[in-house]
């Protein structure tokens, strides 16, 4: 080989060695919770299942399956926390089919590229499939958003949440089809909380609402001037 080519292939091989000693550049993992948590704070806008509810959820069941000392897979949690409702809204609404279902059946669609690990994906879905209160949780994870979702009808939040759509124009709801829509929370929603510490908050939950209920009635001559 003559001297020229040598030269260049020793500097070839030279600058390849300092290529394979330098250190791999490293990427970011893309942050899937702020993914999730912007997609539900930009879509979620709903005075009853929007992006607060969501907030609540997460956190109720991290609280009640902490007091039950149940260890549970928080990215499945937050997953299914913060998009369980996703088919309540556009694009995702299907109103022929239960918003559960869709929810469940929809949601790999805004997970993937997230950075969220595919794998527990079934598990999600099993989550927001159960996450209302006429659902059988199976999993950890389900069995606390369950609870969680049921409870968050109850109490002060659960007559803020449904007075909240009262439509001032008096459309659907109006005031006593939301009052109606109280009564029916506080008639099946309490036997439906499974879980330990989620049952040791029924009681308080539910004398909050049954004692608005009754002053309401009290203050609008048994509901006939609300």
């Amino acid at each position: 080989m003559n001297k020229p080519f040598a030269a260049i292939f020793a500097a070839l091989g030279f600058a390849a060695a300092i290529a394979a000693a330098a250190p791999t550049p490293s990427f970011p993992t893309p942050d899937w919770r702020a993914t999730v948590r912007e997609l539900a704070a930009s879509h979620f806008k709903n005075p009853a299942w929007g992006y607060s509810h969501c907030q609540r959820d997460y956190a109720l069941a991290r609280e009640l399956a902490a007091a039950d000392h149940v260890t549970l897979d928080d990215d499945v949690l937050f997953a299914a926390s913060y998009l369980h409702d996703m088919a309540a809204f556009a694009p995702w609404e299907d109103v022929k089919t239960d918003h559960s279902d869709v929810g469940a059946r929809v949601v790999d669609t805004v997970l993937k590229g997230t950075g969220f690990p595919m794998e527990k994906i079934d598990a999600v879905r099993s989550a927001i499939r159960t996450h209302m209160y006429y659902r059988d949780p199976v999993a950890a994870e389900a069995l606390y958003l369950h609870d969680a979702d049921a409870l968050d009808w109850l109490g002060a939040i659960g007559v803020a949440r449904i007075m909240a759509l009262v439509d001032p124009h008096g459309g659907s709801p109006d005031a006593p089809k939301a009052v109606a829509m109280l009564m029916d929370n506080l008639n099946k929603v309490p036997a439906r909380v499974l879980s330990p510490a989620g049952r040791a908050r029924v009681p308080e939950r539910k004398a909050e609402l049954e004692k608005f209920l009754a002053d309401l009635k009290r203050e609008t001559d048994d509901l006939h001037t609300l």
